[in-house]
C-alpha cells in the first residue's frame, strides 16, 4: 500500500456510524406510569362473573335484595351488579367477599368452587391483579315455590 492510500483510508467505526437517537423517558412506553383499579371495578367484574354461574339465584342479603328491587323499579334506576360483592384492591392483589343466594337442589360446595373459578378467571384476566381469596357466604336458598323477588321485566312500562 502506498502512503497516499493509507492516509485516505477511513476507519470501520466511521463508516458504520449509528444514527444519533435520543431516548426520552427510558424503557418500554407501555410500562411508563401507574394503573390503579378502583374497588368498584373489581366488584362489577366479580358480580357479573358470579351471576353467570348456573345455580346462583341472586346476590346479596335479603334486605339488600329488597332495597335493590325497589331501586330497580325507579325510572332511570339500573340493576346493581355490585350487590353482594365487596372487594379490597391493592397494587397487585385483590380479595373478594361474595354473598349469594343459591337455587334449591344445587350442591353448595360445587357451586362455591365454580363461582370461585369463574370470578378468579374473570378478575385476573381483565385486571391483571392476583386474586388471593374469594370468600363466599350463602345467605339464602331459593325454594321452587317461592315467588320471584326480582322479576326480569318490570310490570309497568
Amino acid at each position: 500500500m502506498s502512503d497516499m492510500t493509507a492516509g485516505t483510508r477511513t476507519s470501520t467505526s466511521e463508516i458504520r456510524k449509528e444514527p444519533q437517537t435520543t431516548r426520552r423517558g427510558g424503557g418500554d412506553p407501555g410500562s411508563r406510569g401507574k394503573t390503579t383499579i378502583a374497588d368498584g371495578v373489581v366488584e362489577k367484574i366479580a358480580g357479573l362473573a358470579a351471576r353467570d354461574v348456573p345455580g346462583v339465584y341472586a346476590m346479596g342479603s335479603g334486605l339488600s335484595r329488597t332495597i335493590g328491587a325497589v331501586r330497580d323499579r325507579v325510572p332511570g334506576g339500573s340493576k346493581s351488579v355490585t350487590r353482594g360483592v365487596k372487594a379490597e384492591v391493592g397494587e397487585v392483589q385483590t380479595a373478594l367477599d361474595l354473598e349469594i343466594v343459591v337455587e334449591y337442589g344445587v350442591s353448595i360446595s360445587e357451586l362455591s368452587r365454580d363461582v370461585r373459578e369463574n370470578v378468579i378467571a374473570a378478575v385476573e384476566r381483565m385486571t391483571g391483579l392476583e386474586v388471593v381469596e374469594v370468600n363466599i357466604a350463602v345467605s339464602d336458598v331459593k325454594l321452587p315455590e317461592e315467588e320471584d323477588e326480582e322479576p326480569e321485566q318490570p310490570r309497568i312500562q
